[in-house]
């Protein structure tokens, strides 16, 4: 969110919910189609303020008078780029690229003869619907379900309990934005008499259209499901009246992760830099195991429990968070500008976003700097979406080439290629530290359905890939095992991995599905697999193409492959094997997968096998 300049803050709370708008793929023609607003943020969802649990933070107001730049405190983070003085500074009047800012794109008007349509789509129009402020003389689109015959009247009654008062007592407020406000308040009576908590408290005035009641239904849903772990602010209870809706939290008096960098000087030595990212990884890999993908991570929303300097740090603002069940794709845009993953403003994402905002924190808590950035809207979203970030600045080649590589693997743009948060604490760079736990993966079970449903070449395929991996790789592969609680034989059946992910769960599992995954694997009820098979069906193939060492690995699991049993191979039998459906021409798909000398598998079929025939490539040939 926006940093707030609406009123002083107390040191360690939580801002509200920042005034950034969800843009549903109906909602826009074409483009990217967000907003911007002049720090950087992109305007993507309107969203109740008071922060996550309501605790005190800087307010998520944005003021439109010309002096609230002047008030706002901006990253004073190194950038290498000539017009860094200009960083996260608003320009009065303009409020999409494209319109003749000064600040627009040098000298894009002569790259083409017409300029491809900017990334950041203004979408003013639909704001102001989602704002319910709408002009008498504009034309209202309707929305999807706000589109109710004759304007029908929202209901605002959430089902949330109605004795707010008469367990708490409201103190001070302590932040306010465009769509509600935070106050201190202590239990009355009980065992926790006295006790502080922060609420935040959102007028149902404010809840103008249908998406903005929804989104903090789900808000409360999410906390209430999410339980159990250190890193994750505590949710008590959420109260309504007729007025209001209260949702009551953990106070966390230390700050935001952001004021610790600030008063560091814009970064963090190596070392603290690892206890930071250990406990974001941690809480993040939790979240994505239940099925939630929080969607707003950054600086802003981790706060320090207590003003220590080594008190644990919390995951706070759901508010944009939602649920993802197995195989979805998500493809409504939300999320803060810099921190906004590729395939979000390509509407297509899953968990993997929240892995690449880690990423951009780690780059800035590393080296002081965004890894993307640019003058205009249009600039930021472009340099995600095409750029890479340097590691060539300083003070990266004074950095260990761990740390470097560890920031590398999580900024990859292709989501496939990238690491997961569990995937992450196994890093070189982080797994020796000695407050490393490690969480199950929820990728396990995504890449063991996949392993379960392939043919029988496949399989073979991959357990000779599988015979190739490093230490490294193998280290995660040791400790996913381990998880599942093989028995005294060294192997895991069906109950193994429902029990372990049955002790895992939260409620949150049951609107996230996560174990429709169980049903895949069903075949194992009736043997056992061992560790080697384990690693063969756990491993990610893209991943692997992601490293300096990928054609060593294929080239190597090619020979095992060759002497395990490669043989004569007719196109239609691999067809069958594959699973390809008559209507699909087998020739011309599959004739460069074998050696026309001896009928054989090639290498380039082998490398095809190991990822599986997809149906995006058998459009294009067809």
């Amino acid at each position: 969110m926006g940093l707030c300049s609406s009123k002083p803050r107390k040191a360690g709370g939580g801002s509200g919910r920042k005034e950034e708008v969800a843009v549903k793929k109906e909602e826009v023609e074409d483009g990217v189609g967000v907003s911007v607003k002049g720090d950087g943020y992109v305007e993507l969802k309107e969203e109740p303020e008071g922060g996550e649990g309501g605790n005190p933070r800087k307010s998520g107001k944005k003021e439109r008078d010309p002096e609230a730049g002047k008030r706002s405190p901006f990253f004073p983070f190194y950038s290498p780029s000539p017009a860094h003085y200009l960083f996260g500074k608003k320009t009065p009047g303009r409020s999409s690229p494209g319109n003749g800012s000064a600040n627009a794109t040098p000298k894009r008007g002569f790259r083409l003869p017409f300029p491809p349509p900017s990334p950041a789509k203004h979408i003013k129009a639909v704001l102001a619907r989602r704002h319910g402020s709408v002009k008498p003389n504009e034309v209202s689109i309707p929305e999807g379900n706000e589109a109710e015959a004759g304007g029908a009247r929202l209901v605002k009654s959430f089902g949330f309990s109605s004795n707010f008062g008469n367990k708490y007592e409201l103190g001070d407020e302590v932040g306010r934005g465009h769509f509600g406000y935070t106050c201190v308040a202590r239990f009355k009576k009980g065992e926790l008499k006295g006790q502080q908590v922060a609420v935040k408290v959102i007028p149902k005035a404010k809840m103008t259209t249908a998406i903005a009641i929804e989104d903090v239904r789900r808000e409360v849903k999410i906390l209430r499901a999410l339980t159990g772990h250190s890193n994750l602010v505590q949710f008590y209870d959420a109260y309504e009246d007729q007025e209001n809706v209260y949702i009551v939290m953990e106070l966390c008096e230390g700050g935001e992760l952001l004021d610790r960098i600030l008063s560091r000087g814009g970064k963090y030595p190596e070392e603290d830099a690892k206890t930071v990212m250990i406990q974001i990884l941690s809480v993040v890999a939790f979240c994505h195991l239940q099925g939630v993908v929080h969607r707003d991570l950054k600086p802003e929303n981790f706060l320090f429990s207590s003003k220590d300097e080594h008190s644990q740090l919390k995951a706070i603002d759901f508010g944009l968070s939602d649920f993802v069940r197995p195989d979805e794709r998500l493809n409504d845009i939300v999320g803060s500008a810099y921190y906004v993953a590729p395939e979000v403003l390509h509407r297509s994402y899953s968990t993997e976003a929240d892995v690449w905002s880690i990423g951009v924190i780690g780059y800035i808590l590393l080296c002081g700097s965004r890894p993307f950035w640019a003058r205009t809207e249009s600039g930021i979203f472009r340099s995600v979406l095409k750029a890479d970030p340097s590691f060539d600045e300083q003070p990266w080649p004074t950095l260990s080439p761990e740390a470097r590589n560890f920031v590398k693997r999580l900024l990859n743009k292709d989501s496939r290629k990238r690491l997961t948060a569990a995937q992450a604490l196994c890093h070189p760079w982080i797994r020796n530290s000695c407050d490393v736990k490690m969480p199950l993966d929820i990728l396990i079970f995504r890449m063991m359905k996949s392993y379960m449903r392939s043919s029988s070449l496949r399989k073979a395929a991959l357990r000779a890939l599988a015979k190739t991996l490093t230490e490294d790789e193998l280290h995660y592969m040791r400790e996913q095992f381990q998880l599942l609680e093989p028995n005294k034989t060294g192997t895991i059946s069906f109950e193994n991995i429902k029990m372990a992910l049955t002790k895992r769960a939260t409620d949150a599992m049951k609107d996230s599905r996560v174990h429709d995954f169980l049903a895949s694997l069903n075949a194992l009820q009736y043997r056992r697999m061992d560790f080697e098979e384990f690693c063969a069906s756990a491993l990610s193939v893209y991943q692997l193409e992601a490293l300096d060492r990928w054609e060593q690995h294929a080239r190597c699991a090619y020979e095992l492959f060759e002497k395990d049993g490669n043989r004569a191979i007719i196109i239609d039998e691999l067809a069958s094997e594959l699973g390809l459906s008559p209507s699909v021409p087998v020739h011309a798909v599959l004739h460069d997968w074998i050696r026309h000398t001896d009928g054989k598998l090639s290498f380039l079929g082998f490398v095809k096998l190991l990822h599986g025939v997809s149906t995006r490539t058998l459009t294009k040939v067809q």
